[in-house]
């Protein structure tokens, strides 16, 4: 199987949460932990949906959701670093990773318009 881009940076993020998801739940935070769970391997989940698709209705419609589900696991790495249950440093990590998973997103949903 062909590597793709975004599937490959996608899931090496779910890692990462589930990772983190770990470190939050030991510090016994449940409920934003659970949230971005949810929300950040939702990601990649989309993006093998969306590669999946019959029709390119489809795809555009599974990418678009997974744009969605990496903007409202920006808004979580950003509480979680506010309310200091991140460091600045695991945030920047993260939110790098993500910025860059975005940019992709957007161009995958813009240029599958046409």
């Amino acid at each position: 199987m062909k590597n793709n881009l975004i599937a490959d940076k996608t899931y090496s993020f779910a890692i990462r949460i589930v990772e983190l998801s770990k470190k939050l739940n030991i510090q016994n935070e449940y409920i934003l932990s659970k949230q971005i769970l949810k929300s950040g391997t939702s990601i990649g989940a989309n993006v093998e949906e969306a590669i999946g698709g019959i029709s390119k209705r489809e795809f555009r419609a599974k990418m678009s959701i997974s744009y969605k589900e990496a903007r409202e696991t920006q808004y979580w790495l950003r509480l979680l670093k506010d309310t200091q249950y991140i460091s600045i440093d695991e945030f920047e990590e993260l939110n790098s990773k993500l910025t860059a998973i975005l940019k992709i997103l957007f161009r995958i949903v813009e240029s599958s318009k046409n």
